[in-house]
């Protein structure tokens, strides 16, 4: 072989190589966050479904953000109970439909039912704008030190009775193991995930400028989007 592609194929070769690989990394990425957002969707879809154990239906009308953070099994997605990886909604401007997730990241706190390392899933509902932009003006959003914060109720047709429901800015469950019920999450931290918004949507974008901005969700979204309009359009009649 002539020196000359001997040189040529010592230079391409790594940088070949190299692109390869980046490339399978970024398809193994997106591949992770489609499976993340279509298992907030059936974990949403799951508790709404349970007759009467469900998040109220009043509270999920009156919220201005959904947030879904979906366990894996085995503990994937969350380490020594504390950490997990998911997705904001807010209501689009105007209180019509849904707006483009924002991912996030979710540490500390407790997550109440989790036992070892079983299934564990966590959704919050913001109840106020005030709560809403607190969450989504900083960084780090500490529940029940940024936000006043509470375990929520369960039954569809279940009212926030007590002093605790009527002023939290968050209402808190989880499920662990078929069990549904509220929880409290007071201490943990919330964290915009800017790295799954930059594989989401091509650029690096914060969840203050992306939740209420009209932007295109991604074609992986459609099935969370869905069923939150399902559930709570407030389509004018």
């Amino acid at each position: 072989m002539p020196r000359r592609i001997k040189r040529y194929y010592r230079i391409m070769f790594p940088r070949t190589l190299a692109l390869t690989f980046l490339g399978a990394c970024l398809t193994a990425a997106a591949s992770d966050n489609t499976d993340r957002l279509n298992h907030s969707a059936e974990v949403f879809a799951e508790v709404m479904e349970i007759a009467d154990k469900a998040i109220p239906q009043t509270l999920l009308d009156k919220s201005q953000c959904v947030i879904v953070v979906p366990g894996m099994k085995k503990g994937a997605f969350i380490f020594g109970a504390k950490y997990g990886r998911g997705f904001a909604v807010c209501r689009a401007q105007g209180g019509v439909g849904w707006g483009p997730p924002g991912a996030v990241r979710v540490e500390g706190g407790s997550f109440g039912l989790q036992i070892g390392g079983s299934e564990t899933d966590v959704i919050l509902l913001v109840m106020n704008e005030r709560g809403a932009k607190r969450l989504l003006g900083t960084s780090k959003f500490t529940i029940g030190g940024d936000a006043s914060a509470a375990a929520g109720p369960v039954g569809r047709t279940a009212t926030a009775e007590t002093d605790a429901l009527l002023t939290a800015e968050i209402l808190t469950w989880s499920r662990s193991r078929g069990l549904f019920a509220g929880v409290s999450l007071q201490g943990a931290t919330m964290r915009q995930d800017l790295d799954v918004n930059k594989e989401l949507y091509g650029g690096t974008i914060q969840n203050k400028d992306l939740v209420f901005s009209g932007r295109q969700p991604p074609a992986s979204a459609a099935q969370l989007l869905k069923l939150l309009n399902k559930y709570s359009s407030r389509q004018s009649k």
